[in-house]
């Protein structure tokens, strides 16, 4: 890979991060807060990129013409030496300019190459958020918030998944007596046809997505469709199930009524995206 070829594909690599951190396609990936610096290292590699490319076309410096001023005016002869002759001085050598050679284009190794690979990942695939089959190998990763606030005024509440099963694990259902709340989610099937309703949660990416599942009772759709989106209204029950990959608590919701859902733009639960 010459120069050229590094300018090009800091250039593509560079446009595919900007186009992707300016649309919610980032949003399959990162946080939301974290797309200021996604859009900054798409502006930094095209910036790299730009710089390579006139760097690669700016012709190499050559040695310094010699001056042209007006010769030394003719000097009479020299007086007759009085003492010996002095050693021969050896000439100054001539000033150099920069060394063209620093100025080469050093190929850069093979596996630069790979840096095509998220251009064409990004361009012609794009990747969805994770999903079901990711939900199905990882244990629900439910956390305990330090306090619950109040649900307001309203029926159905709004909430999101997380909080649900937080409020039905760990307080134990006493805030949502007597609520009917409305949840949004994912369905993924367990391996025994127990349907889940999904959010997957992360701290800075995807990399470290985990998810958080409720388990649907009562007035459940007979046919669903794993990572098909449902909005669910429903009543609290005390019932509970164990993960099977970690045996973790999984509560369960009383679906009173239930219809698909569109994706929504930020497919993670905005709860643990802080």
């Amino acid at each position: 890979m010459n120069r050229a070829a590094q300018a090009a594909v800091l250039f593509l690599l560079g446009v595919v991060v900007l186009h992707t951190g300016v649309g919610d396609v980032s949003l399959r990936y990162v946080k939301e807060g974290l797309r200021p610096l996604l859009l900054a290292s798409g502006a930094v590699l095209v910036t790299a990129a730009l710089a390579t490319a006139w760097y690669e076309r700016t012709p190499p410096r050559g040695p310094d013409p010699a001056p042209r001023g007006p010769a030394p005016a003719p000097r009479g002869p020299d007086p007759a030496p009085r003492g010996p002759a002095p050693a021969p001085r050896e000439p100054d050598p001539a000033p150099r300019g920069p060394d063209p050679a620093l100025h080469e284009s050093h190929p850069a190794p093979r596996v630069a190459w790979l840096l095509l690979l998220p251009v064409l990942a990004l361009v012609l695939v794009a990747p969805p958020a994770l999903g079901s089959h990711s939900a199905l190998r990882t244990g629900t990763a439910l956390q305990r918030p330090p306090a619950f606030a109040p649900l307001p005024p309203g029926e159905p509440v709004r909430l999101n998944l997380s909080d649900y099963a937080a409020r039905a694990v760990y307080d134990h259902g006493r805030s949502l007596d007597g609520r009917r709340v409305r949840v949004t989610g994912f369905v993924t099937l367990a391996p025994d046809g127990t349907p889940y309703l999904v959010r997957m949660t992360l701290n800075c990416c995807a990399a470290d997505a985990q998810p958080v599942k409720i388990a649907l009772t009562g007035r459940v759709p007979p046919v669903l469709e794993p990572d098909g989106w449902l909005d669910v209204t429903g009543t609290y029950t005390p019932r509970r199930t164990e993960d099977p990959v970690n045996g973790a608590p999984v509560p369960y919701l009383k679906v009173a009524h239930a219809r698909p859902a569109p994706a929504p733009r930020d497919p993670y639960d905005a709860t643990w995206n802080n």
